[in-house]
This record gives C-alpha cells, sequence and structure tokens, in this order.
C-alpha cells in the first residue's frame, strides 16, 4: 500500500464552510461510543444472532459435535484495505453470550496488508465458531466501506497535490443497508470521509422534489418560508438542525438561494454539474454569500472526483462509498 496520511485525523474545515456536525466532531472510539448509546448498533447484532441461531438460539451443528476444546484463533487478511468494525466486536460477543476473549492486534481506521492479523479471539472453538460468520461478515463489509471511503481520499488528496487545507470534504449519503446505516456511516468515518446527515431527524435538506415547480424568480421567497416552517417544526421536537441545505440544479437556482440572508441556510448541493459549472458556482458564492458551503454531488466516481475537487466546492458527497463498496476478503486462521 502506498503512504498515506492517518485517516482518523481531527476534522478541518475553511472558515464559512460547512458546519461542524457532531458526529464528525469525534474521534473513532469517542463516536462509536456516540452511536453505540442510540441502541442502533446492539439491535442490529441481536438480529444478526437471531437470524443465525433461530428462536431457540443453538447452533445444530456445534451442539453435534460438543467440542469444547480451546482455540486460538486470529482475524486475518486476504487482502490489503482500511480497518472498520472492530469497535463492535465486543458487543457482538456479549449478544452471542459466548466466553470468547477479544484482542485486537490493530484499530479501526487503520491500514493494512495482505496477512495482516487483526485480532486474536481466545476461548472453546465450538464458541468461536458460532459466531465466526457473523464478525467476518460485518467487518468484511465495514472494512469495505472504509477501504473505497480511502481510495476516494487519496484521489481528492493527489489532485489537489496533498494540500489538506484546501481539500474538499468527502461526505456519505443516506444510500445504506437499511438497518447497517450507523456502522456503514462509521465505516466512512474509518476511511477518512465524513457523514452527512445521519437521517431525516438531524437536519434538513429540500431537494429538488421539495421545491419541484417553483420558478426561480420564486424560489428566495419559497425557500425562506421553508426554513421558517422547518425550524418551527424543530423547536417543537426540541431538536436544533445540524444545517440546512438546498440542492440546486442549475445557476441560475443557486443564484436566488444566495439572495437568502447570511444564515438562513447552511449549504447548497449542486447537482450533477460539470467542473465547469462548480468552478462558476464557487465565484459566484465567494462574491455573493461566501458563508455558505457548497457541495458536489451526484454520479461523482473515482475517475472524475479530481476534477471536482480542484473547483473550490467544499465538499463533495458521494453515495457509491457506501452503495458500491465491495466486502474485504477477511477470514479466521486457527493456531497450528
Amino acid at each position: 500500500m502506498p503512504d498515506r496520511p492517518p485517516l482518523d485525523q481531527p476534522p478541518t474545515s475553511r472558515p464559512g464552510s460547512a458546519p461542524l456536525e457532531p458526529w464528525n466532531d469525534r474521534a473513532l472510539p469517542d463516536l462509536y461510543r456516540w452511536l453505540d448509546a442510540t441502541g442502533l448498533i446492539r439491535r442490529l447484532l441481536e438480529l444478526a444472532r437471531d437470524e443465525d441461531l433461530g428462536p431457540a438460539g443453538i447452533d445444530l451443528t456445534g451442539a453435534a459435535v460438543g467440542d469444547e476444546s480451546r482455540a486460538t484463533v486470529g482475524l486475518v487478511a486476504r487482502e490489503a484495505g482500511a480497518c472498520a468494525g472492530l469497535a463492535a466486536i465486543p458487543g457482538l460477543l456479549d449478544v452471542f453470550g459466548v466466553d470468547v476473549a477479544f484482542e485486537p492486534e490493530a484499530s479501526d481506521g487503520d491500514w493494512f496488508e495482505s496477512g495482516t492479523t487483526l485480532a486474536i479471539f481466545t476461548g472453546p472453538l465450538a464458541s468461536i465458531v458460532r459466531v465466526e460468520r457473523t464478525i467476518l461478515n460485518l467487518t468484511s463489509r465495514l472494512s469495505g466501506i472504509a477501504t473505497r471511503t480511502g481510495v476516494f481520499r487519496d484521489e481528492m488528496l493527489a489532485a489537489m497535490a496533498g494540500d489538506d487545507a484546501r481539500t474538499p470534504r468527502l461526505y456519505d449519503t443516506r444510500k445504506t443497508t437499511p438497518g447497517l446505516r450507523v456502522l456503514e456511516k462509521y465505516a466512512v468515518r474509518c476511511g477518512g470521509g465524513f457523514c452527512h446527515r445521519m437521517g431525516l431527524h438531524d437536519a434538513v435538506m429540500f431537494k429538488d422534489n421539495h421545491i419541484a415547480g417553483v420558478a426561480t424568480d420564486r424560489l428566495a421567497e419559497h425557500a425562506r418560508a421553508l426554513v421558517e416552517n422547518a425550524r418551527a417544526a424543530a423547536a417543537t421536537a426540541g431538536i436544533v438542525p445540524a444545517f440546512i441545505e438546498f440542492e440546486a440544479d442549475s445557476l441560475a437556482q443557486l443564484g436566488a438561494l444566495l439572495d437568502l440572508e447570511t444564515g438562513m441556510i447552511d449549504a447548497v448541493l449542486l447537482d450533477n454539474m460539470s467542473p465547469e459549472e462548480l468552478s462558476e458556482a464557487v465565484a459566484l458564492r465567494d462574491a455573493r454569500r461566501p458563508s455558505v458551503a457548497l457541495e458536489a454531488s451526484g454520479g461523482v466516481s473515482l475517475q472524475t472526483i479530481g476534477s471536482v475537487a480542484v473547483t473550490g466546492v467544499d465538499r463533495i458527497s458521494v453515495g457509491g462509498l457506501t452503495h458500491q463498496a465491495r466486502s474485504i476478503d477477511l477470514g479466521f486462521d486457527a493456531d497450528g
């Protein structure tokens, strides 16, 4: 693997750019604890247990073998990648009710080579086998997302000649596997990316379907009313939105949104714009409303992210970090 900057680094942001969301202001260990406190991870792990062990909570094959000999087994990488998901293993062992000792040999956010031992498990062999596949499924999937995120991040850094201060933030989207969202977003952070809103409940984002049919010359007035409605709904629920964002499909729509007073919105998502249009959008924003962050989105790939990054946008969101990620090949190797 080539030399890379550390993945779990304190988030940076240019003055006046995207607000610092609480899920992006935390180092990985604290982020995992924060996500775990929602109860969503525990529910996911219980579902993973129940789909394997069924209502009776039994491994029929293991019960037939009845082997309680002790073993030491390593979680070993069969290919290079970025590590994600080790933080979930203690909870998984607890949910499965197995007396297996877990010793991490790496940390979430680490790059690893093929052949690297990421963790060691010691305990009754039957208990290790009972939970083996779920551990592999989870860590392989999350490490695949972290790896893909890290590769996208590399492409941006290369395009920016390693200039971290000017490199846009790389964001995920809500294009996640139902039930796995908080862990998949955690994996994006493990790969050096940032999390967009966690769900519909914590930030406000008006997309094209929300403002369909609104003429450009009425957009600012309409947007102002929508923002006021959103703030009222949030206040009723006792929520402070992490940010308020609008999607713009054209430079004309962006111009109308920039007519809003400073502080009315935090960001504008520029959907499916060419690098030339993105550069024009940045110049327009810089001249009229520097406090508004610009986010490029829509079909961004490894082949195009460099040309998007150099336009001066603050954020780039890529749904493919999660929904196009390939699981990393990990396996269990027993000593001897």
